[in-house]
């Protein structure tokens, strides 16, 4: 009864051969499995990694952009700057030799033209005179003014006489020239050498410059000389 069960070798063999054919199908599927396991990891991993390496290069490029823009600001502001501050020397030394200029023209108007230079000698000392408004007055002027400043003193002091109705005695301190080098003008003294007052050609011309700058500089260079140079 077993001989009547057993199976032949052919049968055995088909049974092998149905068992390996599942087998292989078995890890033919576990196969595409794990691959398509495997390529969707690698899909999501490889997603992930172009991603960090596109934020990384976003952030380098927003770095050098932010960079380079600073940098060009920096150098746009230093060029500005640079600009700026030659304009202004520029203009300085314009209105540098306009004053020069002025003085140089002061020093010959004692020379050129005796009465003109008279006529301010006396302006200037009756300035003084009213100035200083007291009985006795000294008046310090170059050696080569003296007797010009004589002249003067007599016309200043006689004006002064008829506009206050005062006397007003009136010296040249000879013993205490102003150096030869001004360009000329004269110094009031007067409170017995406590009050000074300076009329010399020079101090008017400083004086000058501080008053009248503003409207020098807005003459040749306009009302809003310190414009910016770049928007």
């Amino acid at each position: 009864m077993s001989q009547s069960h057993a199976l032949s070798d052919d049968q055995v063999a088909g049974e092998l051969r149905k068992m390996t054919a599942f087998i292989r199908q078995e890890a033919l599927e576990k196969a595409r499995e794990i691959q398509l396991k495997a390529d969707e990891e690698f899909a999501i991993e490889k997603s992930k990694l172009v991603r960090q390496e596109t934020a990384a290069i976003d952030t380098l490029y927003e770095k050098k952009f932010k960079q380079a823009a600073m940098s060009q600001q920096i150098t746009r502001s230093t060029l500005a700057n640079k600009t700026r501050l030659r304009v202004l020397g520029g203009r300085q030394e314009l209105l540098d030799e306009i004053f020069q200029n002025a003085r140089d023209k002061l020093s010959k108007v004692a020379a050129n033209d005796k009465k003109k230079y008279q006529a301010t000698l006396k302006g200037l000392v009756l300035e003084g005179l009213y100035y200083l408004n007291e009985d006795k007055v000294a008046i310090r002027a170059r050696k080569a003014d003296v007797d010009t400043v004589k002249k003067a003193i007599e016309e200043a002091t006689k004006e002064y006489k008829d506009n206050v109705g005062s006397e007003v005695t009136v010296t040249v301190d000879e013993s205490n020239p102003l150096p030869e080098g001004t360009a000329g003008g004269v110094v009031i003294v007067g409170g017995e050498g406590k009050i000074t007052m300076n009329n010399t050609f020079e101090e008017r011309l400083r004086l000058l410059e501080i008053d009248a700058l503003p409207a020098v500089r807005e003459t040749l260079f306009g009302k809003n000389p310190n414009r910016k140079f770049y928007d």
